[in-house]
């Protein structure tokens, strides 16, 4: 069993509430409101900003090329394809990037993205990885169980760009690479009674994406 599906194992009401949240069930079927994904991409968007810190981070506390070049390849899919895509949904609302970067962060936003960054700063590349791989090897997971029939499937649906993001290859490919990475960190890293943290941190970590879906639902209803 690899490393992420121990954690999963290990959290698995908190893993439940984030990848079975009612805002993946109205992507899923089309009914989630306009403006919760709305409100959802744009602070995405600023939250993916932070994740760009942390792999930076990752980088600088790297102490392998392999390391570092997982590092780099994780800010490569942030900044030059998930940033875009925010964007280009974006238009649909006239939003540019200088409005979107302009928004104030909400506190779903901020706690995630902190207490990754915090994960990173105290703790070593281990605890950097687990603290991201709920968003990371989260996504790529929804994305494969919002298209069961394939992204071809999904013409004429609401949210076909965003799932066929996810659900894609290219980044199905990048899940599976970091979480090929998370193992051999774990290989390296996870000594003797560390996994009762670790699943921990995954937990919390998991608990706080659900809370950013949360926040996306809890504008719509404003």
């Amino acid at each position: 069993m690899s490393l992420f599906e121990r954690l999963k194992a290990a959290a698995p009401a908190e893993w439940r509430s984030y990848v079975d949240h009612a805002f993946v069930r109205g992507m899923g079927d089309g009914t989630l409101p306009e403006a919760a994904f709305r409100m959802y991409l744009v602070q995405d968007y600023l939250f993916l900003i932070q994740f760009a810190r942390a792999n930076a981070l990752a980088a600088y506390k790297s102490r392998t090329l392999a390391d570092l070049r997982a590092a780099k390849d994780g800010l490569s899919a942030i900044v030059d394809v998930e940033l875009d895509l925010h964007v280009r949904l974006c238009k649909r609302w006239s939003l540019s990037p200088a409005d979107i970067e302009a928004a104030p962060e909400h506190q779903a936003t901020v706690a995630y993205t902190r207490f990754v960054l915090d994960c990173g700063m105290s703790g070593d590349l281990l605890d950097l990885h687990v603290a991201l791989a709920p968003c990371v090897l989260g996504y790529a997971e929804i994305g494969r169980a919002l298209a069961p029939d394939g992204v071809n499937a999904l013409d004429g649906h609401p949210y076909r760009d965003w799932i066929a993001e996810y659900a894609g290859d290219a980044y199905q490919a990048v899940a599976a690479n970091a979480s090929r990475h998370l193992d051999d960190l774990g290989a390296r890293y996870l000594g003797p009674g560390r996994f009762d943290e670790l699943a921990a941190l995954f937990g919390k970590a998991s608990r706080l994406e659900a809370d950013f879906w949360q926040m996306g639902l809890d504008v719509a209803k404003r």
